[in-house]
Order: C-alpha cells, then structure tokens, then sequence
C-alpha cells in the first residue's frame, strides 16, 4: 500500500482526479481525518472536507506510473 497527501480544491480539480484514477484497477481510498471514501467516487470526494488537502490509498505495490500522473494533484 502506498500513501500520498493530494489537494482537490476545485471542481475540475475533481473530476480530472476521478477520471485519471477510473484507469486504473487498483482499489483505492481517500481518508479525510476519520473519514474514507472509495477514490473514484465523485459523491464520496464531495463528501470530505476538501479545503485541506486528503490523503490517497492506493491497494497496489507497483503504482509508479499512477503516482508519476498524480503529479498535479499531489500536496
């Protein structure tokens, strides 16, 4: 499992999140303080307290080439 702080604070910012992710079939969540929320779910983002950013689970050893497309999105 890898870990990784991502900041979400648009719309867009969402929706292109959501998109690169559903790519890939790695399960992975979102965690926000105590709450988690399945990644590719844009309801389940909307959910979180976006103003600061969320920490990414990614379920996979071998993720680099998703980590290297979080780029953007990472904190």
């Amino acid at each position: 499992m890898k870990s990784v702080s991502v900041l979400l604070n648009t719309t867009d910012s969402v929706k292109s999140f959501v998109e690169l992710l559903t790519k890939y079939d790695y399960e992975m969540d979102l965690r926000s303080g105590r709450y988690v929320v399945d990644a590719k779910s844009i309801l389940g983002i909307f959910s979180l307290d976006l103003n600061h950013p969320v920490v990414l689970e990614i379920y996979a050893d071998e993720c680099d080439e998703l980590l290297n497309k979080l780029q953007p999105f990472i904190d």
